[in-house]
């Protein structure tokens, strides 16, 4: 397991890969979170700690939340009750002020990765609907006279998600709440952007979708055709 770390001060990125370090965390230190972002698919990672010193990070947050669902730590200055809610909402696990305790820091990076854990892929049922196949262990979709492809994390828990509720109308704020595993007002764009991204991977024709459909005004579902 591995951890990414963003942080502009020196002093205090040794001390967070210290930390990290000690609860068993390969880490991985960058300055530039976006790149990261972007190579996710390429080495992604089981937690993400951010120290930021800008006022506003919900827009990190977000950024972040719209690449994975894994546990994500903020450290921060002089945070106020709201921005601790705002940074809460958009998708922030644990929001730490400065100064902190390394030794405390320590125990609440063990508990939170001791219960993102959650139901083991390879423990859930492959499915199959309408020519399409899904296989939770290896994460691969298969539709009928195409070679399989390998999805990420976020499109894995979309496309279950859809196919175990197939018949239903998921709206966005339900697709972010069992996808990315927050609840709140969900973003149409980042819901949007996921679901083009699978499209691609599993559609004959993105453009005319078979399988994920859209329902205007609504949210998404999975087709019904056999």
């Amino acid at each position: 397991m591995y951890a990414l770390l963003t942080a502009e001060d020196a002093d205090e990125s040794a001390i967070l890969s210290v930390v990290l370090q000690r609860v068993g965390l390969a880490v991985n230190m960058t300055k530039d979170l976006d790149l990261a972002i972007n190579k996710w698919s390429d080495r992604p990672a089981d937690i993400i700690l951010l120290a930021v010193h800008n006022l506003s990070p919900q827009d990190q947050v977000r950024r972040v939340r719209a690449a994975t669902e894994v546990p994500l730590i903020l450290v921060v200055s002089g945070v106020s009750e709201d921005l601790h809610y705002a940074l809460l909402k958009a998708g922030a696990d644990l929001v730490v002020a400065r100064p902190f305790s390394a030794r405390l820091l320590i125990a609440q990076v063990d508990a939170l990765l001791r219960r993102s854990g959650g139901v083991p892929l390879f423990s859930l049922p492959t499915l199959a609907l309408s020519g399409l196949t899904l296989d939770p262990a290896t994460r691969a979709v298969e539709v009928e006279g195409r070679p399989s492809r390998r999805l990420t994390h976020l499109e894995f828990r979309l496309l279950y998600t859809l196919m175990t509720h197939r018949g239903q109308v998921l709206p966005t704020e339900a697709i972010v709440e069992r996808v990315w595993g927050y609840s709140g007002e969900g973003s149409r764009e980042l819901v949007r952007g996921l679901i083009s991204r699978l499209r691609a991977k599993v559609e004959p024709d993105p453009r005319q979708p078979h399988y994920i459909l859209t329902v205007p005004g609504v949210g998404y579902s999975f087709s019904q055709e056999e």
